[in-house]
């Protein structure tokens, strides 16, 4: 029996610092994925395309592919041409983005189709990126990247919903955290009172 407690904890210690190792991997990631998400908050609530961030966040995003797809870039001429096929994918989905805002096409989309479809062009690039980069978190970044197109119509379909099943969840969440505390506070009573 002492043998497996010990086993086990050699498991747990080795795998502690693996688990730590992907979560840093995948800093560059989140941080692309929150600068999303900031830019998805924003856009639902002001009705403003974001034409300069998304370019932007194309830019950032194609650091993080190149410094995703480093790691299996083995030799010189490997990486020289990971930073050339980046350079080029994300000049050409950049180029594809300022298409949309040729006044011709501007006549024909409205701000918010613009800037859906300049984050959608960013969500297609990202996981193409990840498909080359053989980075499998940039792939999935570029899945939640396109998911969260629908999920902007949604919300600005649906917000007096959210709210309403916002405020519900922290009235739930309250009676849950007042019941566990009273919870404790009752067993801590009942340890005193056994000693």
């Amino acid at each position: 029996m002492a043998e497996s407690d010990v086993e086990t904890r050699a498991h747990a210690e080795a795998a502690e610092p693996r688990s730590t190792h992907v979560l840093y991997k995948a800093i560059p990631q989140v941080v692309v994925l929150v600068l999303t998400l900031i830019g998805v908050a924003y856009t639902s609530m002001t009705r403003q395309a974001l034409i300069g961030y998304w370019e932007f966040l194309a830019l950032i995003t194609g650091l993080v592919c190149i410094i995703s797809g480093w790691p299996h870039a083995r030799t010189r001429p490997e990486r020289v041409r990971l930073v050339w096929t980046q350079a080029l994918h994300w000049t050409a989905f950049l180029v594809a983005m300022n298409l949309l805002l040729i006044s011709d096409v501007q006549r024909m989309l409205s701000t918010d189709a613009t800037g859906l479809a300049i984050l959608l062009l960013l969500a297609l690039g990202t996981f193409v990126a990840g498909v080359h980069t053989l980075s499998w978190q940039t792939c999935v970044l570029g899945l939640v990247m396109a998911l969260s197109v629908p999920a902007i119509a949604w919300i600005e379909e649906s917000a007096l919903v959210l709210v309403f099943v916002l405020l519900m969840l922290l009235v739930v969440g309250g009676v849950i955290l007042t019941t566990a505390r009273r919870g404790r506070g009752r067993d801590d009573r009942l340890g005193e009172e056994a000693l």
